[in-house]
């Protein structure tokens, strides 16, 4: 009997967090009934008891019903005597959610990513997509990629083939367009030589032509 009501007693503690009048201190009190609670804050905050009210909101504690609704950590205000309860420097007006406290947000879709191996030796490995819309509707989808290994070294592979076929291209052309160079300069160097050969060519003297014409023109007039 005596256990039963050890029981009982111990399951009506109830935990709460008791400020003074300006906030700067708060003491966490543990008891079963309002008296107790004022004895106890009273003497951890050094405050004559006057009245005990709700932080948030400045409602009179005044009864033990009332005293028995309230919840486990609640938030309580110790008045002393000539005191009054001042709202939260945070909060807008009476009734009014503090600013200090987070707001309520729905979220509209979560997206996670998972990326993993199931073998150490995997390269990339398994990537995992789940997708939650308003906290009820999932989908996920899975991506293994096994082979992204093997088609990551085809793929070098072919660069590899591809940039030895353009340095042969490179290099063909390269020897096309230096004998298209080299031709054009003989070409042209024969065509100097002719030049210059045409005017070492001897060309009759003006002197000469003259004589040959008077000689001429003498036996001419001698026959």
């Amino acid at each position: 009997m005596t256990q039963q009501l050890l029981f009982g007693l111990s399951v009506r503690n109830k935990s709460f967090r008791v400020t003074n009048a300006d906030r700067s201190v708060k003491k966490g009190i543990i008891a079963d009934s309002l008296e107790t609670l004022v004895n106890k804050a009273s003497f951890s905050l050094n405050v004559t008891p006057g009245s005990l009210v709700l932080d948030e909101d400045g409602t009179d504690v005044e009864t033990e019903e009332f005293f028995e609704t309230l919840q486990n950590n609640s938030v309580l205000m110790l008045l002393d005597m000539g005191e009054k309860w001042s709202p939260h420097p945070n909060c807008l007006s009476r009734g009014h959610v503090c600013k200090h406290r987070p707001l309520e947000r729905t979220d509209v879709a979560t997206v996670t990513f998972d990326l993993y191996k199931n073998n150490p030796k995997d390269f990339i490995g398994c990537l995992n997509v789940k997708a939650t819309l308003y906290g009820v509707y999932t989908m996920s989808y899975e991506v293994q990629c096994y082979a992204a290994k093997k088609m990551l070294k085809e793929a070098l592979r072919w660069t590899v083939l591809s940039m030895q076929a353009t340095g042969h291209i490179l290099l063909g052309s390269s020897g096309y367009i230096e004998q298209l160079l080299e031709d054009e300069e003989e070409e042209e160097e024969e065509e100097e030589e002719e030049q210059q050969a045409e005017k070492k060519l001897p060309l009759p003297q003006k002197g000469r032509m003259r004589q040959l014409q008077h000689m001429l023109l003498g036996r001419m007039s001698y026959w």
